[in-house]
C-alpha cells in the first residue's frame, strides 16, 4: 500500500517553476555540461564529478523524485529559477544569437531556442 506524502504548497510551486525554467532533459544537460567542462584538466575518474557547478547540481536535482527534495535541493531551485530569470530578463541585443548568453543559460538547464 502505498503513502501519501504531502508536500509544502511552496515546495510544490518551487517545482513547477523549476521544471518550467529548466527545460533542458537531464541526459541533455549531462551531455552540454561534459562538453562545458572538457578541458585538458577538467575529467578526472568519474565524469559526473568534473561537470561545471551549478549544473551538476541542478542535474543532480533533475534525477530526483519530488518527495526524495532535500532542503538543499530546494534552495538549487530557487537558485536556477532566480538565474534563469535574471539572464532571460536580460536578453543581449543580439538575441539568441549571442552565444555567450545562450551558453551562460544552458549551462542552468534552460535552452532559449526550446519552445515553451
Amino acid at each position: 500500500m502505498a503513502r501519501e506524502q504531502r508536500l509544502d504548497p511552496e515546495v510544490e510551486v518551487i517545482w513547477e517553476d523549476f521544471h518550467a525554467e529548466v527545460n533542458v532533459p537531464s541526459e541533455q544537460l549531462r551531455q552540454w555540461l561534459l562538453t562545458r567542462g572538457s578541458g585538458e584538466e577538467s575529467f578526472g575518474p568519474d565524469p559526473d564529478l568534473g561537470l561545471p557547478e551549478p549544473g551538476r547540481q541542478i542535474l543532480r536535482v533533475l534525477r530526483k523524485r519530488k518527495v526524495d527534495l532535500t532542503p538543499e535541493d530546494i534552495e538549487v531551485m530557487r537558485d536556477a529559477i532566480d538565474r534563469i530569470r535574471t539572464l532571460t530578463a536580460e536578453k543581449p541585443r543580439a538575441g539568441n544569437a549571442d552565444d555567450e548568453w545562450r551558453h551562460a543559460l544552458l549551462d542552468l538547464g534552460h535552452d532559449v531556442l526550446v519552445e515553451r
